[in-house]
């Protein structure tokens, strides 16, 4: 596989993510970035890290971002028009430490 590919589609994955959490989110007054995405060789997943302040919040903002996967997925399909779209997964960056 050409890496190059892979670390595109996550750059704009990661572009296109920001802005829709943005316009479209409310996190009940957290702080949430979107700190880095990686997809793998075969384009089956993007593993997106996320940022969030303050890390009392981590649970719930996760849940908000968790319960609308498929909507956020959907929605970047539609957004690239990249057949097939690698699956979300999202991950906190850290744990309050």
């Amino acid at each position: 596989m050409r890496p190059f590919r892979n670390l595109k589609m996550a750059s704009v994955i990661q572009e296109v993510l920001s802005t829709i959490f943005a316009r479209e989110f409310d996190f009940n007054g957290a702080l949430v970035t979107i700190l880095s995405v990686t997809v793998d060789e075969k384009f089956e997943e993007a593993k997106v890290r996320i940022g969030i302040l303050p890390f009392e919040k981590e649970l719930e903002v996760y849940s908000i971002v968790e319960g609308r996967r498929k909507e956020l997925e959907h929605k970047l399909l539609r957004k690239l028009n990249i057949k097939p779209l690698p699956h979300l997964k999202f991950e906190i960056a850290s744990k309050g430490a």
